[in-house]
């Protein structure tokens, strides 16, 4: 970890609800005047979309999940530089028609390497594997904030099957044969980057989600509640939090509990001054 060039890390699966995080962080960011360069976790994917497609017809359970579909050692190597000396670089991935305009790039393929601009406050990734420990990389030793975005696995299954049957055009049944396929990288590889986390913010339905696979529409804020966990309490003022958050509650000594429409709320409340923490502390060394 670096005093002079902090990294914050967000991590969550695919349909997780890392993009909403992101946006809160751009608002603080802006709010804040602070400098942020960017990483998304697909920009490391190893493979572009045909490769990976002919690969997945050879390895059945090969996913965007497994270290080995991506470039992970670079990746930790890009924290490193940056933590060091606040330099690195990052390219994009083309998801679709409008990716592949704003990045010059056929849709399915990745951008050229960028090197970051110079003088930055801090660097923002939000991907798969901000915190991946195996026996090659260590990407967890590197952040200074760790965050985790989880939604129970129903409600993680419903959003996907969502969002690639509604903008995507897959069927129900190609959607359940990812997740599927996704499981046991899901398991080795995903779930335990959140015991390095520093704060996990879990999102629990309150309406049934029994069987995801026929669901008909995404339970909203408002039939949802999110856990956030602390990995250290320490300094957080619970009373203040459960005061300013309508209807919430502490379930464990390190644990608050708030209405799912409150997040953004929450998070604006929880993030804010440690984001400054770390980029004040940064201007004082610089």
């Amino acid at each position: 970890m670096s005093a002079r060039h902090p990294i914050i890390s967000v991590t969550g699966s695919s349909g997780a609800g890392t993009t909403s995080v992101r946006n809160t962080f751009e608002q603080i960011f802006r709010r804040e005047d602070v400098s942020a360069v960017y990483i998304e976790g697909d920009g490391f994917h190893a493979f572009d979309r045909e490769t990976m497609r002919a690969m997945m017809a050879r390895e059945p359970t090969l996913s965007h999940f497994a270290p080995r579909a991506n470039l992970l050692p670079e990746l930790e190597e890009v924290f490193r530089s940056y933590g060091e000396s606040g330099t690195g670089r990052t390219r994009h991935y083309a998801h679709d028609a409008h990716d592949a305009a704003r990045y010059g790039t056929p849709e399915g393929t990745f951008s050229a390497w960028e090197d970051f601009p110079p003088g930055s406050d801090l660097l923002f990734y939000e991907g798969l594997h901000g915190c991946v420990v195996d026996s090659s990389v260590d990407i967890a030793r590197y952040p200074d904030l760790k965050i985790g975005v989880v939604p129970v696995i129903n409600l993680e299954w419903i959003q996907k099957l969502h969002r690639d049957r509604s903008f995507r055009g897959y069927s129900t049944e190609a959607v359940t044969d990812v997740i599927l396929r996704r499981m046991p990288d899901y398991v080795q590889t995903i779930c335990p980057q959140f015991s390095w986390t520093d704060i996990n913010f879990q999102r629990v339905p309150t309406v049934d989600t029994s069987n995801p696979f026929i669901a008909r529409w995404i339970p909203t804020a408002d039939e949802s509640m999110v856990v956030i966990r602390f990995k250290s309490p320490k300094g957080i003022d619970f009373s203040y939090l459960v005061s300013m958050i309508h209807d919430s509650f502490m379930s464990r000594a390190n644990s608050i509990v708030i209405p799912g429409g409150k997040l953004d709320l929450a998070m604006q409340l929880i993030l804010t001054p440690i984001i400054m923490q770390l980029v004040e502390r940064r201007r004082r060394l610089a």
